[in-house]
């Protein structure tokens, strides 16, 4: 199916103010946006023209549980967008300039948010990504050296999560798709596939953080509609299907960081006078460099630069929006993207006073008081129940969710009674963010108007297991038995887990891996085992089959983990004094404050893990060890690693990883003689 481009503005739009009022950016506002326009909705559905499925040739017992095979296609434009993200310290829009993927679904007053693609197991989905971007001779033509960010204009696809083919046409990011060009990915997506929420995005190295921070990233859910068996484990979502009891309301929501700037005529950052960025009314906000283009200049990306750009955190395109249609005691899933390119979130919810006033007016730097006098009721129960897509083997119940660079967490939330409440990017202790420093509280939105609905227990973990538990009905008898009194011991959900928890009995091998970042090498080098990425070099051979156990660290700072196709099992996360902290009843003080991200998370499967270093000089062993198995399975091929700060990853903190098959000798295959 050809998904035409479409621009939220054409490029004869008038220059005037009233004019552009009339055409493209026609709700712009000279006024404070109003609380009841800015309603979020999850990211537009991008729906697949599907061909008649496919016969899968199957064993009996597959057979009864194999979904349907379909396969579907879609053509993905890349291209400049003009549009606008209101700015609430200017109570206005800003103009905005920015790359993007783009179809005629997209929604033009939030552009810079990717469609979502919704996908089964079973499906092969076909996705013609056309790069309409200007031509840009640095993609084919470049002397500043492979991890000198350049080519901002060439790109690629990465489906973050996927357990896919990593070579060839599939989920391959060691292409560049420059600017004219179409290449089609075909992503065979295998019956047995777990169902989450996983997400795409632009992965060109050198490019990568310009890029997403743009906006080109999308949320990408996989649906499931198996349910489990006396034998097998199914899917989470024929738990949460509907019942007259509960409607289990699903809201996706993608968060992003776009760090757009405005220049003036020599093409430096323009700022206000407490430092923040600036645009002044008729400007047009940009993201085309990495680093400052003089001395007068500053970095667009780098420790710090987030907070201090005076930038909001958006929520499916919108800054400061309302999450409506929500209430009392109603049980909704939320599937939570982080798509930023560098800045933890730490995602709170409390109760919003009545009677407060709104924060549509407020400085980034204003937020932190609004919440310590507004925000005043008492942080809500969050219920875990998917790590990066992959369900837990038992809801992990927290009152502060960190997300880094790259995770997704599907919780359960319940609101206990009417009302608005506050959502909160709350202050994570120093340790457990990436500026290594607290930031400064920031309100990303409100759940407004939840409706007056049943009595919500205090103790809520027991109301959502009643509720679950309720709801178990519509599975198969010969499982209801087994899942309810899973749930009610301690929200368990062993019947839902995709992967078999790794044995000590199956591990072939192993491999350590350290980050760094090398201060005193011209220019900064940023390293994995002490070499930034060589694109000639392969740094791993893994012998497909194998299962080898992972020790990561971190030799300066911290640094999200990332590798792709095979996700990993947490085994230990131990702090610098060999404490593990990764229990259901671990605390991780190393640092002086409780950070409370690792808590839980033994047994749990992920693709993307915080590696921390909180060395000080007064105390330098700040190293923490994690310990990860992973299987090799299904696919080999070429593919990467790597810290998942985009701006790290594209100036070298990348690895090229090889999956081979057996030589029958222990070792990898080199191929045929």
């Amino acid at each position: 199916m050809e998904l035409a481009f479409r621009n939220a503005c054409a490029p004869e739009t008038a220059t005037t103010v009233l004019a552009a009022a009339l055409a493209c950016f026609a709700a712009l506002p000279a006024q404070a946006q109003t609380d009841t326009a800015r309603g979020v909705k999850n990211p537009p559905l991008l729906e697949l023209q599907r061909k008649p499925p496919r016969t899968l040739r199957l064993s009996a017992s597959q057979a009864t549980r194999a979904p349907v095979s379909h396969e579907a296609s879609l053509d993905l434009n890349v291209v400049y967008t003009d549009g606008k993200l209101w700015n609430p310290a200017e109570q206005r829009f800003d103009k905005v300039h920015l790359r993007s993927y783009q179809d005629t679904r997209v929604d033009p007053k939030a552009p810079f948010v990717s469609p979502m693609l919704e996908i089964r197991p079973g499906d092969t989905i076909r996705i013609r990504l056309n790069n309409q971007l200007p031509p840009d001779p640095s993609c084919t033509a470049f002397s500043g050296g492979v991890n000198t960010p350049h080519c901002f204009n060439g790109t690629n696809l990465h489906t973050h999560g996927l357990w896919v083919n990593p070579a060839g046409n599939g989920d391959n990011v060691l292409i560049s798709i420059n600017p004219t060009v179409s290449f089609e990915y075909e992503y065979n997506i295998p019956s047995d596939h777990p169902a989450g929420t996983f997400w795409y995005q632009t992965h060109r190295h050198d490019s990568t953080a310009l890029q997403v921070a743009s906006g080109m990233a999308g949320a990408l859910v996989i649906r499931g509609d198996r349910p489990p068996t006396p034998t097998q484990t199914g899917d989470v979502d024929t738990l949460l299907r509907p019942t007259a009891r509960q409607s289990f309301k699903e809201r996706v929501v993608v968060l992003q960081q776009i760090q757009y700037a405005c220049r003036d005529q020599d093409n430096r950052i323009q700022f206000n006078p407490d430092g923040t960025y600036r645009c002044n009314e008729g400007d047009v906000g940009t993201i085309e460099h990495y680093q400052a283009v003089d001395k007068e200049d500053k970095d667009q990306f780098g420790p710090g630069t987030w907070p201090a750009s005076g930038r909001y955190t958006s929520i499916n395109g919108q800054v400061l929006p309302n999450f409506e249609g929500a209430k009392a005691g109603q049980i909704e899933r939320w599937r939570t993207i982080h798509g930023g390119v560098r800045d933890t979130i730490n995602l709170e919810f409390r109760k919003l006073r009545t009677g407060a006033r709104s924060a549509q007016a407020l400085k980034a730097s204003e937020h932190d008081a609004y919440i310590e006098q507004n925000c005043t009721g008492a942080p809500l129960q969050q219920h875990l129940i998917a790590a990066d897509g992959l369900t837990t083997a038992a809801a992990i119940r927290s009152t502060q969710t960190i997300y880094q660079p790259a995770y997704r967490w599907d919780t359960l939330m319940v609101f206990p009674e009417a009302g608005d409440y506050c959502v909160i990017d709350g202050a994570s202790p120093p340790s457990a963010n990436v500026n290594q420093a607290p930031p400064s509280r920031q309100l990303l939105g409100v759940v407004s108007k939840v409706a007056p609905g049943g009595p919500v227990a205090q103790d809520v973990s027991a109301y959502l297991a009643a509720e679950l538990a309720a709801a178990a009905a519509n599975l198969p008898s010969d499982v209801q038995g087994k899942v309810i009194a899973d749930l009610k011991n301690g929200l368990r959900l062993s019947s839902f887990v995709p992967h078999a928890t790794v044995q000590d009995r199956e591990v072939t091998g192993t491999q350590t891996l350290a980050f760094n970042i090398d201060l005193t090498a011209k220019p900064i080098q940023f390293q994995v085992d002490g070499k930034p990425v060589d694109p000639n070099r392969i740094d791993r051979v893994l012998a497909l089959g194998g299962v080898d156990e992972w020790t990561l660290q971190s030799d300066f700072v911290s640094h999200p983990f990332h590798i792709h196709v095979n996700p990993f099992q947490i085994v230990k996360i131990l702090d610098p004094d060999g404490k593990d902290v990764s229990g259901p009843d671990a605390q991780d003080d190393a640092g002086g404050a409780v950070d409370p991200q690792y808590r839980g998370l033994k047994g749990v499967w992920k693709d993307t893990l915080w590696v921390k270093n909180i060395a000080t000089k007064e105390k330098p062993n700040g190293k923490y060890t994690l310990i990860v198995p992973t299987r090799y399975q299904r696919y080999i091929g070429d593919y990467v690693l790597h810290c998942h700060i985009l701006d790290h990853e594209d100036q070298g903190m990348m690895q090229i990883v090889r999956v081979a098959v057996p030589d029958g000798a222990g070792g990898a295959s080199k191929g045929h003689h």
